[in-house]
């Protein structure tokens, strides 16, 4: 990516399409650079990929493109001050435009199973596609992962929107949807992911970063390693094909217990079956008094490099993934292989089947309802 020259004044900034942070130019300059944009590529289609740069003055990096909204790096230092990206995915577009297990991206228009690729809402059955053996998975073979999102940038704030419009029918969801997801680097080094919503008639919803998080660095080995904490006393029970079973069962004393931090290694071996590992919702503790407001779910910690990860949202389940189905085939950033358990994922989320499964959290979208959810990822040393 080319240099950009200093810029003089906010009006030059907007004659460019880049917008600075509060304040004037000189200000803008010493606290927290410009949001930078460049070309990343061209679809197979023929459409334009932009990328977009978020820094803050303390060094840290968010990179984030129109193609799937998606989180291409994330670039924060360990205790010695080294800086390095933590998470997989790939160094050009090329990558992203193949098959890839969702680094990344936003996944939607339902984030995570839908069983058998099917449900009802207000006595009528719609039927999904089945990408995940017999169940609907991430908004299947199109959803919003492989679709070019716009994008806008909003003066004076180091962030960028992207918007997309689902019209009704789309991979045979119901109703027109128009959605908007926002990035935002602050500069306590915190990346924030704002969500919003809304339908032209009743859709269900569930929208999600599908990042894969190695706090030693892209490629850097695997993540038994890390330590993790887990502000979630129970967890949703899965079946052979990973549906929730419908119940809700309490984490005390098993290999789901992360309510005290332990290694990711430290009961995996009880996680049998095919591949083996952690891929389930746990029920987040609601500490926040507010609708809306954010809860503490997770916190990642690398003993090595002494990067810590905390994680809250507004969102009422998190899925726990530790890369099961990486297996070396794919090859990502700095031509490194992502082999098994070299990333995991910690998807913010309403909880999978919700819409089969009337006990659970809605995820219904009236006409007239707003959508609004936010996960904010604080990184930090220890």
């Amino acid at each position: 990516m080319n240099t950009l020259p200093r810029l003089a004044s906010i009006a030059t900034a907007l004659a460019l399409g880049i917008f600075l942070t509060p304040g004037t130019a000189a200000a803008a300059n010493a606290k927290s650079p410009a949001v930078k944009k460049a070309v990343f590529g061209d679809t197979m289609d023929g459409e334009l990929v932009e990328i977009f740069t978020l820094a803050n003055s303390h060094g840290v990096k968010a990179r984030v493109m129109t193609w799937g909204a998606t989180l291409v790096s994330m670039e924060v230092p360990d205790r010695a001050g080294k800086f390095a990206d933590v998470t997989l995915g790939f160094d050009t577009l090329e990558g992203y435009l193949g098959a890839h297990p969702f680094f990344g991206v936003i996944a939607g228009r339902y984030a995570n199973r839908i069983a058998k690729g099917k449900f009802t809402l207000d006595e009528k059955e719609y039927t999904l596609a089945t990408n995940n053996g017999v169940n609907h998975l991430h908004g299947g073979l199109k959803g919003f992962d492989k679709k070019n999102w716009s994008a806008r940038l909003t003066p004076g704030s180091n962030s960028v929107s992207f918007s997309i419009t689902s019209t009704a029918g789309d991979e045979g969801y119901p109703g027109t949807l128009h959605a908007k997801v926002t990035y935002t680097l602050t500069e306590d080094n915190a990346l924030r992911i704002a969500y919003e919503a809304t339908a032209e008639a009743p859709t269900v919803l569930n929208l999600t970063n599908h990042a894969y998080w190695n706090l030693a660095g892209a490629g850097e080995g695997d993540i038994l390693g890390h330590e993790l904490t887990l502000h979630a006393a129970k967890f949703t029970p899965v079946d052979d094909g990973s549906i929730p079973t419908g119940k809700i069962d309490p984490v005390a004393g098993g290999p789901m217990d992360f309510t005290k931090a332990k290694t990711i290694a430290k009961d995996f071996a009880q996680m049998t079956g095919t591949p083996g590992g952690y891929d389930h919702n746990f029920v987040i503790d609601q500490a926040a008094k507010k609708p809306g407001g954010l809860n503490p779910a997770a916190e990642l910690y690398d003993p090595k490099s002494g990067r810590l990860m905390k994680v809250a949202t507004s969102e009422p389940g998190v899925q726990f993934y530790t890369g099961n189905y990486l297996d070396g085939t794919v090859t990502g950033k700095g031509g490194k292989a992502y082999k098994k358990n070299f990333g995991l994922c910690l998807e913010t989320q309403r909880f999978p089947d919700s819409p089969n499964k009337p006990q659970f959290p809605s995820t219904v979208l009236r006409p007239g309802t707003t959508y609004r959810s936010t996960t904010v990822h604080t990184f930090s040393v220890r």
